[in-house]
């Protein structure tokens, strides 16, 4: 077989068989074909899409590039969730360690910053000492001692979805349906999870912009994991706006850390709440949604899914201090509160501007070599269909250069709107 032939074979539409597919995977995991040409077999993914064949086919020739994790000598049920993506989405950072805390062993490999959507490694790398690059080993072992792992994905697991990801982010591939199913759904199964619960982003900040799109997502995803032998529940949250408040690393490892102690923005707390019902309920933990939901807000109130993340935090060797104290965290250097221009009902806080300023503040990457500062980012404070005052605190820019602040905050009053006239609230989640 030549790589050419694969791409020009998807250029033109046709579906790749299984035995293309994996060869090509394969070789371009071994090195052997370039990233010139996996970016262009890429895009020609994205441009003409795979069908559900196509997709299960990729997701586990990804998954079998390298090692698959079997737990089972272990724990029983391995429950997992994953973000599509999104703007604000720290939920991973408060949701593990609140279901480890109810007793059910939670294992995850996360990612980093994709275009404008945030990534959970970049954040945890915000806690000094913090290790996002654990051997297979270390977590297995870490799963068994202390119940919770939150790292990095290991060179040895689905190593051809550590490649493909990292090359999505800088050639314009990553909104491909097949391209983030198979990513998600590769990582799962070779990090071992047996129940995973998905959380698809839908709108402006989503990579998934409609409905129709999202669903089609959730139903692929939901085929591929059935397909493996895994339980598979998806829930479809809204993505317009950001959630929460904090965007920019530091900023939401704090609004995770209020979240765990019973405080942080309503909205936020409320969808950690709902993930971690339904993870409860497919690990088998609780049988009812209002009995999962009363042992999430048991271990938030007695302080024990606090502890948890401590815990996790000293096992992959950070410095717990800053989650007792996080006020030792680094500031940036200039921290502007920008005021409304005027009243009126907000209409819209595009989500997708607040994290593309984000990210042009340093928070993320505009290439995969680009450093990330921690430090930057914003803080937005009101949510569409509220009244604003004129003159009343409206967002909150942290920057660390004057021009880089200067853009962030012309481009985050470009993403709030007003109207004169009553707006509607947007809803958590979408049926």
């Amino acid at each position: 077989m030549r790589a050419v032939d694969i791409i020009i074979k998807k250029r033109d539409k046709f579906e790749l068989s299984q035995s293309e597919i994996d060869y090509f995977i394969q070789a371009y995991t071994r090195g052997e074909i370039t990233d010139y040409q996996a970016s262009a077999w890429a895009m020609a993914v994205l441009l003409n899409g795979m069908t559900d064949r196509e997709t299960t086919n990729l997701t586990l020739s990804m998954a079998n590039s390298g090692q698959v994790l079997d737990l089972s000598d272990i724990v029983n049920v391995v429950v997992d969730k994953h973000s599509t993506g999104g703007v604000g989405d720290k939920t991973t950072m408060a949701v593990l360690p609140i279901v480890a805390a109810c007793g059910l062993k939670c294992g995850k490999m996360s990612g980093r910053g994709l275009g404008f959507s945030g990534g959970t490694l970049d954040k945890l790398e915000s806690i000094p000492g913090y290790n996002v690059n654990l051997t297979t080993e270390e977590f297995k072992k870490q799963l068994r001692e202390i119940g919770i792992v939150l790292t990095g994905q290991s060179l040895d697991l689905a190593p051809a979805d550590g490649k493909l990801y990292a090359l999505r982010d800088v050639t314009g591939t990553v909104q491909s349906i097949p391209l983030i199913a198979s990513s998600i759904m590769s990582k799962k199964i070779a990090a071992g999870a047996t129940a995973i619960v998905l959380d698809v982003k839908v709108g402006l900040g989503a990579f998934m912009q409609t409905l129709d799109e999202a669903r089609k997502l959730a139903e692929t995803m939901t085929s591929i994991g059935e397909l493996a032998g895994r339980k598979v529940k998806t829930m479809l949250s809204d993505m317009n706006q950001p959630l929460g408040i904090a965007v920019g690393n530091i900023l939401e490892v704090k609004e995770a850390l209020q979240t765990l102690r019973g405080g942080g923005p309503a909205d936020f707390r409320e969808h950690c709440l709902v993930a971690c019902t339904d993870m409860l309920i497919l690990g088998d933990r609780a049988a009812q949604p209002d009995e999962a939901r009363a042992m999430v807000e048991q271990v938030i109130h007695n302080g024990t899914a606090l502890e948890k993340f401590r815990q996790l935090v000293i096992a992959q060797g950070g410095d717990a201090s800053f989650v007792d104290q996080p006020e030792k965290f680094t500031n940036a250097n200039f921290i502007e509160t920008v005021f409304a221009p005027h009243s009126g009902y907000l209409s819209q806080v595009h989500a997708r501007l607040i994290g593309e300023a984000s990210v042009d503040l340093g928070a993320g990457r505009a290439k995969k070599s680009d450093p990330i500062d921690h430090s930057v980012g914003f803080e937005i404070l009101h949510k569409v269909g509220e009244y604003i005052q004129a003159g009343e605190p409206l967002f909150v820019v942290h920057a660390n250069e004057p021009g880089k602040q200067k853009r962030a905050v012309e481009a985050a009053l470009e993403a709030h709107s007003f109207s004169t006239s009553p707006v509607q609230h947007l809803p958590l989640f979408y049926n």
